[in-house]
């Protein structure tokens, strides 16, 4: 009888509790990859990979329209500090960003200048709604004829961070919505629902 039948005679035999079974010894899958590969190797898959650097290294651009703005720079203080989340590189340029908060009121003058930077990101790029201003039109939606009734008329948007303006908890919180969204994301193969369409 060969060694691997045998093995796979032992296991049979044993209870299983996770990787190791009840007499101590390794499972048969982790005994045959032990000592297979060299130190510093990682086994994964490519979109994991990519969404990992993605998620790690997000790049806000440095964009703020009213009071939230003071929120967002609250959030990218030393208290705070979004550099823990890979966010605290806020960029002056929409051609080196990823990510746009879009903190504040905003006008329908202004929202021609923010489709315009919208535009100016390179792809993948993400969008944080931050403030009932941004989101809906807040305080001003009933008689503020000339604020937009929500960013998203413009742009799309992905994360939506309520508050009037929200604390910076609340925007590391939705910075936090925004990485799991970043991480469930594929890149190299489409979703099942998408190639049959």
């Amino acid at each position: 009888m060969s060694i691997f039948m045998q093995e796979q005679n032992d296991i049979a035999c044993r209870v299983t509790k996770g990787n190791r079974f009840a007499d101590g010894k390794d499972s048969f899958l982790v005994g045959a990859l032990q000592g297979k590969f060299e130190e510093n190797v990682i086994v994964t898959s490519v979109d994991a990979l990519f969404n990992w650097a993605r998620l790690s290294s997000v790049w806000p651009m440095t964009f703020g329209l009213a009071c939230c703005a003071i929120e967002m720079m609250h959030a990218g203080a030393c208290r705070f500090d979004l550099d823990r989340f890979g966010a605290g590189v806020f960029r002056g340029s929409p051609r080196q960003c990823d990510l746009m908060i879009v903190a504040g009121t905003v006008t329908y003058k202004m929202a021609k200048r923010i489709k315009l930077l919208y535009d100016q990101m390179p792809e993948p790029k993400w969008v944080i709604a931050m403030g009932s201003c941004a989101i809906g039109g807040g305080p001003y939606y009933e008689y503020g004829y000339h604020v937009v009734k929500g960013v998203d008329l413009y742009i799309p948007v992905d994360i939506y961070v309520p508050g009037c303006p929200p604390r910076p908890e609340t925007l590391m919180a939705g910075l936090i919505e925004l990485q799991q969204k970043i991480r469930q994301d594929r890149i190299l193969r489409k979703k099942s629902a998408e190639t049959a369409a």
